[in-house]
């Protein structure tokens, strides 16, 4: 997630010719964070410790939530400077 924040500043403010790999970019690490929140589901469920689950799996999901919400950024960004 915390790369996506970078590839924003690069689709606000870097090299022109450079925003469609912002955009391809922020697919490659949105989908990343993805996988990374099934597998996070797929091994906390075998944990006896149900209060520390959920709290993994919320903290999961607030990290879902805010790489959405950049992935939207981004993709406003990108798809206004390409003409999309």
């Amino acid at each position: 997630m915390q790369s996506m924040e970078v590839i924003k500043a690069m689709a606000e403010v870097g090299n022109p010719n450079s925003v469609s790999d912002a955009g391809v970019g922020c697919a490659v690490c949105k989908e990343r964070c993805n996988g990374c929140l099934y597998e996070l589901a797929i091994n906390a469920a075998g944990y006896n410790d149900k209060a520390f689950v959920n709290d993994i799996i919320a903290k999961g999901k607030d990290i879902e939530n805010k790489t959405i919400a950049l992935e939207t950024a981004i993709l406003k960004v990108v798809n206004e400077k390409i003409g999309v």
